[in-house]
């Protein structure tokens, strides 16, 4: 059956938001680009989506979040990939920042960074200027 079927990577995603109306963005030091995206990363085996996002917060900024819920998924043929994007509410601010972690910001919406990919931005906004609906 493994013949048949290509392989994929399954990440998440999370658009993370502050009491403040902003989004939370990160410059990651392995990300194409400008390195600008929001937080996430891959999930491990065995792992579920939920607390891939947690633990990858934990490990690259020090950050908890709450109130998680699904805004999206989406698949990529370059590369490979399935992507699980949440919507959530940070608890606190981040509070240190891994060696994969070049900076961590807030952002408003009409002061996301130029170079964060479009597909990104998109999501962004509809979080910060729509309240998003997750899908159920």
């Amino acid at each position: 059956m493994r013949a048949w079927h290509p392989r994929f990577a399954v990440t998440i995603g999370a658009v993370i938001t502050d009491g403040r109306g902003r989004v939370l963005l990160l410059k990651h030091r392995f990300r194409p680009g400008s390195g600008w995206g929001v937080p996430g990363g891959f999930l491990e085996k065995g792992e579920q989506p939920e607390a891939a996002l947690r633990r990858e917060l934990r490990e690259e900024v020090g950050l908890e979040v709450e109130n998680i819920r699904l805004l999206t998924t989406q698949a990529f043929k370059k590369p490979k990939q399935v992507e699980i994007i949440f919507c959530c509410q940070a608890v606190g601010d981040p509070e240190q920042l891994n060696f994969e972690i070049q900076k961590a910001g807030w952002f408003l919406p009409g002061e996301l960074p130029p170079e964060l990919p479009e597909t990104q931005a998109l999501l962004v906004k509809r979080v910060l200027n729509d309240g998003a609906t997750p899908q159920s």
